[in-house]
């Protein structure tokens, strides 16, 4: 019988048989939330990238290795129920393993309590969100504390949310009515009371591909005043997706129905983070971009019916389009100074 060793990936242990596979965690850098926004705090943001599949996962870590720059895996509810939360975490694994030279965490989306806990005792991730928002504040800072207690005794990092945003986007279903902005006295009371790492914000932006009405953007003047009360500490933006028209109309275009979609503007991303948001939510527009190529290769190519060519295309064009926001968020390039900054 081999005898188990174990090899250290960061704050996670994992088992494996002496000599099995150990090149498979070597130069890994699975790292906390709260590791990255360290470094980023003031200078520029994370994105933080929904994924569904191994397609997904392809192109994001492409995308973030040809802008060299440190990211974000977010995995939902949603997405753990899709085929089951141990595949998704192994696709994320081999990912790891065809990409050494990344740098992410891997974070939970908008998860209840009991799924926290579950992620946080997986001994996978890194970094949790408990999303209790739509609850009244003193039961949102009592079930944020239960969390961040759990999850800091094994060191990993907790997301919060105060305030409601609008819009529709998997479990996540707020009416225009209900949606509000989120008070500065209350997230830094807030923060106080919780000790979470990170606090979303709901300050003008909403979940899925409908956002905004007529010029609306983001409410730079509630941002100012949160990071004000709250200044060094990380602020998440969420429903950020941009919406890009070119990819609406060629949905469209391609037998689509997709009608005044709106997203943010993604030339606000880095104004953002100048104001304390070191972290920002794109899953819609990853979505769009699966749902274009599908349309497009299938109205060109009726009689075709292998998946494998379509999905070759799309983890091109995702990663094209990952690329393109890690700019726009000022994260690229950023790779070596992580590195350097984690490693000291």
């Amino acid at each position: 019988m081999r005898r188990a060793k174990t090899v250290v990936k960061n704050i996670f242990q994992i088992e494996l048989a002496e000599n099995e596979y150990p090149h498979t965690f070597r130069g890994t850098m699975i790292v906390t939330t709260d590791q990255l926004f360290k470094v980023a705090y003031g200078k520029y943001a994370v994105g933080a990238y929904n994924i569904n599949n191994a397609e997904q996962a392809m192109g994001l870590f492409k995308g973030c290795i040809d802008s060299q720059a440190p990211f974000i895996i977010q995995i939902s509810k949603g997405a753990r129920k899709y085929t089951d939360k141990r595949m998704l975490e192994a696709v994320i694994r081999a990912a790891d393993t065809i990409f050494p030279e990344a740098i992410f965490a891997v974070h939970l989306d908008h998860g209840d309590e009991e799924t926290c806990y579950d992620c946080i005792n997986s001994g996978f991730f890194s970094s949790v969100m408990i999303d209790a928002s739509h609850d009244p504040f003193e039961k949102n800072v009592a079930i944020t504390k239960r969390v961040v207690e759990a999850a800091h005794k094994k060191g990993i990092s907790v997301e919060a949310e105060l305030g409601m945003l609008g819009g529709v986007e998997e479990d996540i279903k707020v009416e225009d009515g209900n949606a509000c902005l989120t008070d500065p006295k209350e997230a830094e009371e807030f923060v106080k009371q919780s000790g979470c790492d990170s606090l979303a914000c709901a300050i003008g932006t909403s979940h899925g591909a409908f956002k905004f009405k007529g010029k609306q953007s983001l409410r730079f003047d509630v941002l100012e005043k949160i990071k004000a009360r709250l200044p060094q500490f990380p602020l998440v933006m969420h429903g950020s997706s941009s919406v890009p028209k070119d990819e609406v109309d060629r949905i469209n275009q391609a037998g689509g129905k997709i009608q005044d979609s709106a997203g943010v503007d993604p030339n606000e991303y880095l104004p953002a983070s100048k104001l304390g948001v070191t972290k920002i939510n794109i899953d819609t527009d990853g979505r769009l971009v699966w749902t274009r190529v599908h349309r497009e290769f299938f109205r060109d190519k009726p009689g075709e019916f292998d998946f494998r060519p379509v999905g070759k295309i799309f983890i091109e064009e995702y990663a094209k389009f990952i690329n393109s926001r890690n700019h726009f968020l000022g994260s690229a390039g950023q790779l070596e100074t992580v590195r350097k900054a984690l490693t000291q």
